[in-house]
This record gives C-alpha cells, sequence and structure tokens, in this order.
C-alpha cells in the first residue's frame, strides 16, 4: 500500500514539473561549428530527458554483455553448490538411518562438487567410519584438523579413532592439544582428568578440576563434591607413605564430601589413632545416614581401641538404632553379635532376612550354626544356599563390579561413578521363586558320610557311623528320552544294590539316602534320577547292576565295517561252517578238494 502511494506521488510530481516546464517562455540556442539549433524551452528539456533516458539504457545493455560471462560463471558455480549441498543433505541422512552404500556414494559426490565445504569432509569422514574404513576416517578427521574452521571437529574426530584403536596415549595427546585450543571443551578435560586419575596424578587432576570450575564446566557443589573424591583417593595412596600428609588431606576431603564414605572411614581412623573418639563417631555417623555401609559399621565398632566385643556390640546396636530397618545395620548387628557370643541377638538381627537371604546373610547364619552348637550339616546347607543367593550390594560403575572404591569409572573414565548399589546380575527374576534345595539333594551334596534316611521334614540327621559305601549310585542318564518315556523316569525309583558285606555296626549303603519315592508331594524335583536303560531285571531281588556299561556308538559315527567285501559274481548259499585248526583242518582241506 505504501509503495503505491509512493508511485502515484512521483507520477503526481513529475506531471506538475512537466506542467512547470510547458509553462516557461523563452528560446535556447545552440551553435556548434557552422550549425545553430534555436529551440523553445519545453522542447528542449524534453529532449534531453530522451537523450538521457536513451544513454542510461544503452549503457546498461553494455553493461549486461559484459558482464554476462561473469553471470554464467556464478550460476553455473550456484549450482554446483546446491547439487553438492544436496548431496551432503542426502548422505547425511543415509548416515542416520545406517546405508553406508549410499552414504559412501554421497560423500563421493560431495567431495567433487563441494570439495573444500566443511560438511563435505565430516561427510567423508563419517561414512568411512560406517563402513569401517579406519585409514580413510584418519584421513578425512587430518584434513580437518589442519583447517582452522574445523580443527576442533578433527580432533575430536582422531580422538574418537584413537579410542577405537586402543592407543590411550594418542588419545591423551589430543584431548590435552584440544584442552589448549578450547579450555571449555567438556570431553577434552573429562578425557584429560580421567586419565590423569588412571595414572595416579592428583595434583594434575586438582588442576584440571580448577580449570573447570573457571570455564564454568562444574557448578559450586559438583566441584566439592569432586574435589572431595579426589583428596580422597590420594590420601588412600599415602596412607602407608606419608600418614601425616594423608591425614590432612583426608580432614579436607571429609569437609567438602562428608557423605563419601571412604573419606568418612580414613578420617574416622585417624581421629580414633588421636583418641578423638567424639569426633570420629560423628563422622562416622553422618556418612551412615546417607549410605549404611559395612566398612562404616567396622569403623564405627572399632572406634575405641582395646574394647570387648561385647562393647563394640552396644556401640554397633546404637548406630544401627539410626536407620532401623536396613539390611546393613541387621548385618553389623549380628556381626558383632557372633564376636560377643551372642548368637540370639544375632538371630533376632537376621530373623527378617532369612526367607530370601542375600549371600552375606546367609554366611552368617552357616558362622552361627557352626560356632553355636557345631552343626556341621546345617552350616553346610546355609552355605549351598549362599551359592543361591542374591548378590549383595557393592561398589558398581558402569556395569563395572568393584571389590573396592576407586576415584573414576574404569569403563568411562567418569570421576565419582562408584556407587554401593546392587550390581544388575543380582536384580530379581520374573522366572519364578528361588529353587530351593531337595533333602535329597542337600543329601548328595553332603560329605560322604552314611545318615539313616529321614522323612523331608525333619531334614537330615547328623552323621554316625564314617565308611565308604560298598555300591555307586548310578548317575543319572542324558534327558533326551520321548515325552512318554519322560513321565516313566519321572515316577521311577533309585534301584537298590545289593547289600554290603558289612559289619552289624555299619549301616547299609541303599539307607544312606533318602529315594525319590519318600519325596513329599510338592517338593522340588532331584536331580539325580533312576536310570532307565538298564533293563527291568535290576529291580528284581537279587540281581546286581552290571560292572561294565556297554559302549554305544555315536549316531553319526559309522564306525568299522565287521562284515567281510561281498562278491557280486560268487552267491554263497547259507552261512558257511568255521573251518577246524590243526591236523583236524588239513584234512578237511584235503578231503573236500
Amino acid at each position: 500500500m505504501v509503495r503505491i502511494v509512493l508511485f502515484l506521488v512521483g507520477i503526481a510530481l513529475a506531471a506538475a514539473g512537466a506542467a512547470w516546464v510547458a509553462d516557461q517562455t523563452g528560446e535556447v540556442t545552440l551553435t556548434w561549428g557552422g550549425y545553430r539549433i534555436a529551440t523553445a524551452l519545453p522542447v528542449f528539456a524534453m529532449a534531453l530527458g530522451v537523450i538521457i533516458v536513451v544513454a542510461v539504457v544503452v549503457w546498461s545493455l553494455l553493461r549486461m554483455v559484459w558482464k554476462t560471462p561473469e553471470r554464467m560463471r556464478r550460476a553455473r558455480r550456484e549450482r554446483r553448490h546446491a547439487r553438492g549441498r544436496h548431496a551432503i543433505t542426502q548422505g547425511l541422512l543415509a548416515i542416520g538411518h545406517g546405508d553406508a552404500a549410499a552414504a559412501r556414494s554421497n560423500a563421493e559426490s560431495a567431495r567433487r562438487l563441494a570439495g573444500q565445504d566443511p560438511l563435505a569432509l565430516l561427510l567423508h569422514a563419517q561414512s568411512a567410519q560406517l563402513d569401517g574404513d579406519r585409514v580413510g576416517a584418519r584421513t578425512a578427521f587430518n584434513a580437518m584438523a589442519e583447517r582452522e574452521d574445523t580443527r576442533l571437529l578433527g580432533l575430536r574426530g582422531l580422538f574418537i579413532e584413537a579410542q577405537r584403536a586402543d592407543d590411550a596415549v594418542a588419545a591423551v595427546v589430543i584431548a590435552e592439544e584440544v584442552l589448549k585450543l578450547a579450555p571449555s571443551s567438556n570431553w577434552a578435560s573429562h578425557a584429560v582428568l580421567g586419565f590423569r586419575c588412571a595414572q595416579g596424578d592428583w595434583d594434575g587432576a586438582l588442576k584440571i578440576l580448577d580449570n573447570n570450575l573457571e570455564s564454568g564446566l562444574l557448578n559450586k557443589q559438583s566441584y566439592r563434591r569432586q574435589r572431595g573424591v579426589l583428596l580422597t583417593a590420594r590420601a588412600l595412596e599415602l596412607e602407608k607413605v606419608d600418614r601425616d600428609r594423608a591425614r590432612e588431606t583426608v580432614k579436607e576431603a571429609v569437609k567438602l564430601a562428608p557423605t563419601l564414605v571412604p573419606a568418612a572411614v580414613l578420617a574416622a581412623k585417624f581421629e580414633s589413632e588421636a583418641h578423638q573418639v567424639r569426633r570420629a563417631m560423628r563422622l562416622v555417623e553422618a556418612a551412615w545416614l546417607a549410605q549404611p555401609h559395612p566398612d562404616l559399621a567396622d569403623a564405627y565398632a572399632h572406634v575405641r581401641l582395646g574394647d570387648s566385643a561385647r562393647q563394640r556390640l552396644v556401640r554397633v546396636e546404637t548406630l544401627a538404632a539410626k536407620t532401623p530397618g536396613h539390611v546393613e545395620g541387621a548385618l553389623a548387628l549380628a556381626r558383632a553379635a557372633i564376636d560377643a557370643s551372642e548368637f540370639s541377638r544375632a538371630r533376632d538381627a537376621l530373623a527378617p532376612y532369612i526367607a530370601d537371604p542375600t549371600q552375606r546373610v546367609a554366611m552368617l547364619m552357616a558362622e552361627i550354626e557352626r560356632t553355636e552348637h557345631g552343626d556341621g550339616g546345617k552350616a553346610r546347607a546355609w552355605t549351598l544356599r549362599a551359592v543361591r543367593a542374591r548378590h549383595d550390594p557393592a561398589w558398581t560403575a558402569d556395569g563395572y563390579v568393584s571389590d573396592r572404591w576407586r576415584p573414576v569409572s574404569p569403563v568411562t573414565g567418569r570421576l565419582d561413578a562408584f556407587q554401593w548399589q546392587a550390581p544388575l546380575a543380582s536384580l530379581p527374576s520374573d522366572k519364578g521363586p528361588t529353587i530351593e534345595f531337595s533333602p535329597f539333594e542337600e543329601a548328595m551334596l553332603a560329605a560322604p558320610t552314611v545318615t539313616r534316611a529321614l522323612p523331608a521334614s525333619e531334614g537330615l540327621a547328623e552323621p554316625t557311623h564314617e565308611t565308604t559305601p560298598q555300591s555307586v549310585v548310578p548317575a543319572a542318564t542324558q534327558d533326551n528320552v520321548p515325552p512318554a518315556d519322560k513321565t516313566e523316569r519321572a515316577t521311577a525309583v533309585v534301584p537298590e544294590a545289593p547289600p554290603a558285606q558289612s559289619s552289624p555296626s555299619e549301616g547299609s549303603p541303599s539307607e544312606s539316602f533318602p529315594s525319590q519315592a519318600s519325596t513329599p508331594q510338592g517338593s522340588s524335583a532331584p536331580l539325580f534320577r533312576a536310570r532307565t536303560d538298564l533293563g527291568k531285571a535290576s529291580n528284581a531281588p537279587g540281581a546286581a547292576i552290571p560292572p561294565v556299561i556297554p559302549i554305544v556308538r555315536a549316531p553319526d559315527d559309522p564306525g568299522i565295517d565287521d562284515e567281510a567285501p561281498s562278491d557280486e559274481f560268487i552267491e554263497q548259499i547259507g552261512t558257511p561252517k568255521q573251518q577246524a585248526g590243526g591236523w583236524r583242518g588239513f584234512l578237511a582241506r584235503w578231503g573236500g578238494s
């Protein structure tokens, strides 16, 4: 609308000017050599305007003709650049959905059409990575690292390739170079920090941490926590080398990260050695309220050197009362009660966790049974349950389980990655409840002693006489029989061996283990089953199991041909008789001839 108004205003001004010129009087005379031109003023103004317009048109035409080649080159270059950008776009999309052939083809087109474009270099490098061409990828990233605008991107690609080639030295050198060019680079500082921690260069790691704080990569809270982790790692390393320096370091660490378990444990140890019992207890209690841990409970129990086991039990009861219902408190209380010979107190502490025990709970119960009553059978049963029990919490980082705390993850190099939690292998399964041992299985896995067969409800009896069985229970066969035979096998009974010749005081081996028929209904099936390939005669009274098991040829073994090669031109009638040897054979052959 504004343009229309301005156009109309321009036309009105031009008309007003033309009318003003037409109203003017006078003549214009032009003399040039022998020529003289005289005309009125309006006509002269009109002629002058026409000359100016014609001159402008001619100049425009000449300029257009002069610049036509340049315009054609620019248009051709723009079309080439557009085709290159299209190839780059299609190549990046092909990399996105994993089409290596299309990515490689578009990368070649982009390098031919727009070779100097940074995105073309990036497409070439990524297509080489997708195609598994490590040499081509490094070449492309080296070309990018030589350019000013793509140097950081090229170094990043070279860092990734060095990591894939397991060249840690080259990766760290590249990361350090990037850190000099761009101190605020997050990935470079992370890589160099992890390398410094892996080398044990805690001073260098602390400098990088300070640089991250100045660059804005860390906030104040994260900085305090990570600095406490690094100081704790240095104090643990100096504990056996320079105890005075380790003490000062861990004091600073526990101020920065009071809930860090190893820092609290080491600080409490140093305070306990300095007879600062109250201060040591406060350090452990602060960390315990944030994360109960067995190392904290052990440090709290031994905070005063020379205390008796009962005094340690009272102190652990105070610590466990601060987190009621937590399994670590119950385990610590049970451990202290066992050391103080308060076995009933230990059983009461572990009672809520016996139904679904962890490995530590089962091992503590085994120790209670062995120490309190000397019951080796029940101790072995609890030890067997510990094998199949859930795992206890451990120091875990990125799926890696460690037996001790570490400042960085060995998988990713991440600082403060280890957490006290249950490993992934101990997560509950959805395949049903935990398989419990049957009485028969517990007896088979127990020590080689002869016991009296008891019902399943009474459990295993104590061993009465140690002797060597005179017969061997046959091993279970491979479960590859048809379904009809599986039902028959499940209901089979272990065949009884013949009574061995032994003294009246020794029990019969057939009474060593209860049979499958005596297993209560609804209990889990035993692992050992009766053999069905020995024949029905083995169940008869007095029948013995053959001592030698015949060798059966495998289905895919052709074996050795026992038959002699047959002659197709000779027809044998009947079975040839066996030829006698000696004089009888000679006479038989002589008479037959």
